[in-house]
């Protein structure tokens, strides 16, 4: 008796893509498993000590419009469009972007205290996430000290989680070349 090792073309097929299928399932699970353990808050800062008085710095961050002379995203894309509400360098002052480069957004200002702190909310309706974003102003022997923080919570969503675990490689660039940039133009 002899035993036909043929095997039909259509089903060696379908048993590939079969496993093909599971394969690539079994990994977009362990994915999204993995993700729901990872933390759901991040927290970014990064600092720079600025030859200047608090109330020079303050100017320069309680202004959104004085943002586009150091922000790196206005750098990046010269292009955007920014719209900007409220009175200037008060709780409430509002400015929005569109980016195709760097994305759309919206930033108010939710706190201030004169020539110390600004604090605002911001928000990427593309993405559907926000923070809290801090700057402070430490007066030291030789200046100001700016803390530039940014926090939040990614809530319950697994693929967000990554970027909570991701933000502050990411950001933490931008927040240092910003700095820079708001050091050479307030010193200068």
């Amino acid at each position: 008796m002899v035993i036909s090792r043929h095997t039909d073309e259509k089903g060696l097929n379908m048993g590939l893509i079969k496993k093909i299928l599971f394969a690539v399932f079994g990994v977009i699970a362990v994915f999204l498993v993995v993700g729901l353990f990872l933390p759901s808050n991040f927290d970014v800062q990064r600092k720079v000590e600025i030859n200047a008085s608090a109330e020079q710095v303050y100017a320069k961050v309680a202004d959104l419009r004085a943002w586009k002379t150091w922000g790196v995203w206005f750098e990046r894309d010269p292009n955007m469009q920014v719209t900007y509400t409220g009175d200037v360098a008060t709780v409430g002052m509002k400015s929005s972007w569109i980016s195709e480069q760097e994305g759309s957004g919206e930033m108010t200002i939710t706190k201030l205290e004169s020539n110390k702190m600004v604090q605002y909310s911001l928000y990427f309706p593309d993405f559907d996430m926000g923070s809290t974003g801090e700057l402070t102003l430490v007066e030291t022997d030789n200046g100001t000290q700016v803390i530039w923080r940014d926090y939040g919570d990614v809530g319950f969503n697994p693929v967000n989680r990554y970027f909570a675990v991701m933000m502050d490689s990411m950001i933490g660039p931008d927040f240092e070349a910003g700095l820079a940039n708001l050091k050479n133009v307030v010193e200068n």
